[in-house]
C-alpha cells in the first residue's frame, strides 16, 4: 500500500458554495474565500502552509465545525467562542468524501495547554475528595470511592499520572498517542508549537504508522520545515489564490530556512 493510495483517503475535498457566500461580513469578504473554488485532498496527509493570516487556519477550523470532529481542548467546536466565524463558514462548505468518518480529533496547539491544565484541575479535585471521604463507613461511602478512584485511575492510564511533569512535548506526544483510533480523520493547527525539532520528528513516525497501518488521514496546518517534510504529502499553498499544491522546495518556510542555516550572519548583519 503507498501513501498516495485512495483507500486510505477519506476526505476527498473542499469547496464553498460561493451563491450562499455573497456577504461582506467576515470571513466572506476574505480574497480567499471568495476565491476558493474546490479543493482536492489527495494524499493522507495534506499540510496548509501560508503566512499568518493567509486563512489556512479558518479553513481547517471550519472543516472541523463541518464534520463535527470533536476538539482537544476546553471547549467543544459547537461553543468555543473564538471559532464563530469558523462555524459560520462551515455552513456553506463542502465536503465530498470517500468515507465519511467522525472518528478522530481537532486540536489546536493552545488547546492542549488549556487540556492539560483542565485534566490536572480534575485529578486534583478528584484526589481532594478522596482524601475528604476517607474513613468515611456505609455502602454509599464505599460506592462513592469506588466511582471516584475509577474515574481518577482512567485519567491516570490515559494521560499519565501529571501531565504537568513532563515536558510540553513529551505530553504532547502522550496526549496523540491516547486519542489515536484507527480510519479516523485528524486536523492540526500548527502542532510543531510544544515540539522541539527532535519530537517533531517522533510525531512524523507517529503520524506515518497510523496513516500507513491504521488508515488515518491528516489535514495539517504548520509553519515547520520538518513536518511539511512527511513523505509523500500534499502540501496546500495558502499564499496563492486559490490555495494550490506547490512542491516541498517551493515552500517560503524551506527557502527561507535553508538560505538562513546556508548564510546566517548575511540575515543578521542586515537586522
Amino acid at each position: 500500500m503507498t501513501l498516495c493510495d485512495s483507500n486510505m483517503i477519506h476526505l476527498r475535498s473542499i469547496s464553498i458554495r460561493q451563491q450562499q457566500a455573497e456577504t461582506g461580513l467576515y470571513p466572506f469578504n476574505l480574497p480567499l474565500i471568495q476565491q476558493f473554488g474546490e479543493l482536492s485532498l489527495e494524499s493522507p496527509m495534506v499540510v496548509f502552509v501560508g503566512e499568518n493570516g493567509s486563512g489556512k487556519s479558518t479553513v481547517l477550523e471550519a472543516v472541523a465545525a463541518a464534520i463535527g470532529l470533536p476538539a482537544v481542548g476546553g471547549h467543544t467546536v459547537d461553543n468555543d467562542p473564538t471559532l464563530v466565524a469558523a462555524r459560520e463558514l462551515s455552513q456553506v462548505m463542502r465536503l465530498a468524501w470517500n468515507r465519511k468518518t467522525r472518528r478522530g480529533f481537532f486540536l489546536r496547539a493552545e488547546d492542549f495547554f488549556n487540556f492539560a491544565r483542565k485534566m490536572n484541575d480534575t485529578r486534583r479535585e478528584m484526589d481532594a475528595l478522596l482524601q475528604e471521604y476517607d474513613g468515611k463507613e456505609g455502602i454509599g461511602w464505599d460506592i462513592a470511592r469506588g466511582a471516584i478512584a475509577g474515574q481518577r485511575d482512567g485519567i491516570v492510564k490515559r494521560y499519565g499520572e501529571n501531565l504537568d511533569a513532563r515536558s510540553h512535548g513529551e505530553s504532547f506526544l502522550e496526549l496523540f498517542q491516547s486519542r489515536f483510533v484507527p480510519n479516523g480523520l485528524y486536523l492540526l493547527d500548527e502542532p510543531e508549537a510544544p515540539l522541539s525539532p527532535q519530537r517533531q520528528l517522533a510525531l512524523i513516525s507517529m503520524m506515518k504508522e497510523m496513516v500507513e497501518e491504521q488508515s488515518s488521514q491528516f489535514i495539517m496546518a504548520t509553519h515547520s520545515p520538518i513536518l511539511m517534510g512527511f513523505p509523500g504529502a500534499q502540501i496546500v499553498s495558502f499564499d496563492d489564490l486559490p490555495p494550490c499544491a506547490i512542491e516541498y522546495e517551493e515552500t517560503e518556510h524551506v527557502r527561507l530556512t535553508r538560505n538562513f542555516l546556508s548564510d546566517r550572519e548575511a540575515f543578521l548583519r542586515h537586522l
